[in-house]
């Protein structure tokens, strides 16, 4: 199943790149969007893709043949600063940052993102972060029920919590995770819209990789890394990012160093939703650094 970039047409609108414009793409994944934004800055613009993911800077650096102008990097968007540094490169006249998963980084990762396959209990993007079998060998119920809770917004995070922790010497891989979740929720879980381990999934893997603090990090060094002028774009994909980037812009636009250009977000299109179920819960906002 090949990715499809959600809100492509609406984020390149916003980013609005213009020939010969220097521009990063924070979460390279497939790559859809950084091709969208080379297209539009020409030969004569330059592109820096980052992504943690090593599989997704092999799949760019396969890339560079067709655009001499991309530049890979194997990092975490929130060490953009130090990337632009290291590579003596200028602040950027854009940036993107698309928050959500590829279908392939779910499906093929072999890391145990995905809990309908028996991969093991890592759920990290790199192997410098602790993996999910050393966090479950070293916590609490209530450390555990606090995290589900919090990353998760998981109602039942107690009994949850409870069951893995009890069970935890004999849980080896993803869907087996995945099993005692499923087995500890009411049958009518969210009237079954979504797994029952989703959120659960979802909290760990937030939490592990420190996502939501990689974000606010970002959000916090705007000025690092973009031009007087310049613009970012952000696609979030659950409440707890849509929520840090909203509050983050409005301090921001309140302090005058930016201007918002999305006053709600932008959300995907009947014609999206029907070839991309997976834009459902996207939503994109963005923003210019004011100049002085």
């Amino acid at each position: 199943m090949n990715h499809i970039p959600v809100l492509l047409k609406e984020a390149i609108a916003l980013l609005a790149p213009k020939t010969g414009e220097f521009f990063i793409d924070g979460t390279f994944g497939d790559g859809g969007h950084a091709r969208a934004i080379l297209e539009k800055i020409g030969s004569h613009g330059k592109l820096l893709a980052v992504d943690w993911d090593e599989k997704a800077i092999v799949n760019c650096k396969l890339q560079i043949a067709e655009f001499g102008n991309l530049i890979c990097a194997q990092s975490n968007y929130a060490d953009l600063s130090k990337i632009l540094k290291s590579k003596k490169l200028d602040k950027a006249d854009g940036l993107l940052l698309d928050l959500g998963f590829s279908s392939k980084q779910i499906e093929n990762s072999g890391r145990g993102f995905s809990f309908r396959k028996d991969e093991p209990l890592i759920m990290t993007y790199n192997n410098s972060s602790e993996s999910l079998q050393e966090l479950l060998n070293r916590i609490s119920t209530l450390e555990l029920e606090g995290i589900i809770r919090e990353f998760g917004e998981e109602r039942y995070a107690g009994r949850i919590a409870e069951a893995i922790i009890k069970q935890k010497r004999g849980i080896k891989t993803s869907k087996e995770l995945a099993e005692i979740i499923a087995n500890v929720v009411p049958k009518s879980y969210e009237h079954s819209r979504i797994h029952p381990a989703t959120r659960t999934f979802q909290a760990l893997r937030i939490y592990l990789n420190k996502e939501l603090e990689n974000l606010t990090q970002i959000l916090n060094h705007l000025e690092d890394i973009l031009n007087p002028g310049g613009r970012i774009a952000i696609i979030s994909f659950h409440s707890l990012e849509d929520r840090i980037v909203k509050m983050s812009f409005k301090d921001l636009a309140k302090k005058g160093r930016i201007s918002i250009l999305t006053k709600k977000p932008v959300i995907a299109s009947e014609e999206e939703l029907l070839g991309n179920p997976r834009s459902r819960s996207a939503k994109l906002r963005a923003a210019i650094i004011n100049k002085f």
